[in-house]
């Protein structure tokens, strides 16, 4: 699961006997200790499945009014607190509608907080100041060094309790470290892909369905197995001799890896088979796990999709019940509290999320833009140009820190002998990716992240917790 996921998916957990209650479910414990059945108090499939039954009707001027009362109301109850209070800032459509709303409300300045990196494919910090200038707020950033962030790394084991290999659980510990020093409550933007359709991958995985779906399975594979005879390493070399006669538009840093990745999805036979090969990391884990036998997940186990007709609405309800509260909620409350910063969500306040499940999905992406009516929220407050860019991700370059200035650590926790004595992973799997990511024919920084996360967090585990459960595995 951990290898498919990158986290460890409810109701499971890494080790055997031990297992997570579901989100939205409360477990009862009698006065003699008996443990009842958890029960839910609140359904996401029954709110999905009830909103897309009762769709509003597509009138933008009320639906957008409605939104801004709802999340005003949601915003205003998070801001209650006997403690300073603060939010992060991102500079995106989420952190910034939720910025606007508290300092609507709030009679001083609101502390914002953002982390900046000197690498400008992975630093927001400029957009979130600028945001911070238009809207008033006492707006704190940290720039921080390569090695300050590398220096998480070898903790992310003992914050995280469980093998969890989001990478942006860097920058999300060291912006709740940051905002930590100044106040003890934070809000935070999180949710609003998951409701309003935010995600790149939603349209990708239409594009690649309406294009390879009338062509037969048989013909997939062959032009599959096609585009395999050249290595991504070849295809990239390809595309960089004819740069020069393409347009800037058409132009890609490593256009072999996409072009290997649209291969593996080319064979899929439904809309269902695309999203899970899109959402997954290790596809399938038993390519890089000994002995692996997966249980079924939101993602791999059709009883528990919800009945939507729509496709886009069926992955927003997989991510809503799976990648949000195990990954995303997961993230942001294991760094926060490694701090002791308590981080709260308005957003996910559930009278906006049951009223967003009633929007039809012209509300949701319209005039190709995704998250429309979260945008006009905004709108009211930010002007467009300070937030309409390409969504960037919450991220850092572990690509080039794993061929550089982690490469020790990492070669450490991969030896081979260390993985044969372990007896979890593949030694010469492992071994055939991580010299083709050192090599710099392949970018493998997320599948060689679980497993190193996961490598971190058993030697975490054997020199500070030798009576540890036993581990379920990878």
């Amino acid at each position: 699961m951990l290898m498919r996921h990158n986290y460890v998916p409810h109701p499971y957990s890494i080790y055997t006997g031990i297992f997570k209650l579901p989100p939205g479910n409360i477990l009862r414990v009698t006065p003699n200790g008996e443990l009842r059945q958890p029960a839910p108090f609140w359904s996401a499939r029954a709110v999905a499945e009830a909103g897309a039954a009762n769709t509003l009707p597509d009138d933008p001027k009320p639906a957008v009014e409605t939104l801004h009362q709802l999340l005003l109301q949601a915003t205003r109850l998070r801001m209650l607190a006997d403690v300073p209070l603060g939010a992060f800032l991102s500079g995106g459509i989420d952190s910034s509608t939720v910025v606007a709303l508290m300092q609507a409300q709030s009679s001083r300045p609101v502390r914002t907080f953002s982390i900046g990196f000197a690498q400008k494919d992975y630093n927001e910090a400029p957009y979130a100041a600028e945001v911070a200038r238009h809207l008033g707020t006492d707006h704190t950033e940290l720039y921080v060094s390569p090695a300050e962030a590398q220096a998480i790394v070898p903790r992310l084991a003992e914050y995280f309790d469980e093998p969890f290999a989001d990478s942006s659980q860097i920058p999300t510990f060291l912006v709740s470290a940051l905002a930590r020093q100044h106040v003890t409550v934070a809000l935070s933007g999180d949710g609003g892909d998951e409701l309003f359709a935010g995600y790149p991958r939603y349209a990708l995985a239409n594009q690649i369905w309406r294009r390879i779906r009338l062509c037969p399975p048989a013909g997939r594979k062959v032009v599959a197995a096609g585009i395999r005879t050249l290595s991504a390493d070849a295809w990239n070399r390809f595309f960089r001799a004819a740069s020069v006669f393409l347009p800037e538009s058409m132009r890609r840093r490593r256009p072999g890896e996409q072009i290997h990745r649209f291969a593996d999805v080319l064979a899929e036979n439904s809309q269902q088979a695309i999203y899970r090969r899109i959402a997954s990391h290790w596809d399938p884990p038993e390519q890089v796990v000994l002995d692996a036998i997966e249980p079924p997940t939101a993602l791999t186990d059709p009883s528990r999709r919800a009945a939507l007709s729509d496709f886009t609405m069926q992955m927003m309800f997989t991510d809503l019940v799976s990648y949000l509260p195990d990954d995303i909620l997961t993230k942001v409350d294991r760094a926060s509290m490694a701090v002791s910063l308590e981080a709260r969500v308005p957003l996910l306040d559930h009278r906006v999320v049951e009223f967003g499940w009633r929007l039809p999905m012209s509300l949701r992406i319209r005039n190709g833009k995704e998250k429309w009516l979260l945008r006009h929220v905004l709108y009211k407050y930010v002007p467009e140009r300070l937030v309409d860019r390409p969504k960037m991700g919450f991220g850092v370059p572990i690509g080039e820190w794993l061929r550089g200035p982690l490469r020790d650590w990492a070669d450490s926790l991969l030896a081979a002998d260390r993985l044969a004595e372990q007896g979890f992973f593949d030694p010469v799997r492992v071994e055939t990716v991580w010299d083709e990511h050192v090599s710099g024919k392949r970018n493998w920084q997320y599948l060689l992240w679980d497993v190193l996360m996961f490598q971190s967090w058993l030697q975490h585990q054997e020199s500070n917790r030798p009576l540890a459960p036993q581990v379920l595995g990878a």
